[in-house]
């Protein structure tokens, strides 16, 4: 069966795009050509990220987005395609970081990370694909986690999200199967950005030595936004016909220094 290629004019939300993973992903989809609604609840943040984007030639809108109101994710999903027409890519990247031991994490605190990462994303998907069905194209990419594969401990809400992001978009790739629309989940290792820097130091600590004590800090080099943001570009640049459905990103170890090139390999 043969598939018509992409259309010339891609819009592209990206949920989340005030800072960290969503931020870069929009400058670098919009980089591509692509026109980017930015969505998030940050207005003045978002703002000045479009302006910037136009400053660079790229075409961009902010809307607000709380993805944990169902009224203004389809609030948002409207103005996004009044402003820059129909979605054909959507990214639920929005989200933010709690941390704790699962016995002293309160049900309602543990709700709120699951609203946000899974139910959140869910409502966002719910909201962009019928439009992506009845056009029989269209890309939704889901950023995922590592945790979903090697769980860390103080972290059980954001893991039992991540991993229920694993499942929801293993689920839904089959029941698109036929439709010409594509769903992805992007895991990302341990990434520099925004998200957890305003976490209890003491918290903090128990949590990364317990990572050292199960083996699961293996080094203390960290990805950066932009290199989430490339792996979703390459998973909504596949050609129609070929599905992408995951990609895992870690952040690769140093070299020893004396392995370093003469050219100066910087770490």
């Amino acid at each position: 069966m043969s598939f018509l290629p992409h259309p010339d004019r891609r819009p592209v939300l990206v949920a989340g795009a005030s800072s960290g993973i969503g931020a870069a992903t929009a400058q670098w989809l919009a980089r591509q050509g692509h026109p980017v609604a930015l969505a998030a609840r940050r207005m003045t943040t978002l703002q000045e990220l479009a302006d910037k984007i136009a400053v660079d030639g790229g075409e961009a809108v902010a809307v607000p987005l709380d993805v944990t109101d169902e009224a203004s994710v389809i609030d948002c999903v409207a103005k996004a395609q009044a402003a820059i027409g129909e979605l054909e890519i959507v990214v639920a990247g929005a989200g933010d970081l709690a941390i704790g031991l699962s016995y002293e994490t309160s049900p309602a605190e543990f709700a709120d990370q699951i609203n946000i990462h899974l139910t959140g994303a869910y409502r966002l998907y719910r909201a962009v694909i019928g439009g992506m069905i009845e056009r029989t194209r269209g890309d939704i990419v889901f950023i995922g986690s590592d945790v979903a594969v090697h769980p860390r401990p103080w972290s059980s809400a954001y893991v039992a999200a991540k991993s229920g992001i694993d499942g929801l978009v293993a689920t839904i790739a089959l029941e698109l199967e036929g439709t010409g629309v594509r769903a992805g989940v992007v895991r990302p290792g341990q990434t520099l950005t925004g998200m957890g820097m305003d976490l209890d130091p003491e918290a903090t600590t128990g949590m990364l030595n317990d990572w050292i004590r199960h083996g699961l800090a293996r080094h203390g080099n960290f990805l950066a936004p932009e290199h989430i943001a490339q792996a979703v570009a390459a998973m909504v640049a596949m050609p129609r016909g070929a599905h992408m459905r995951s990609v895992e990103v870690e952040a690769e170890g140093a070299l020893p220094r004396e392995k370093r090139s003469a050219k100066g390999t910087e770490q």
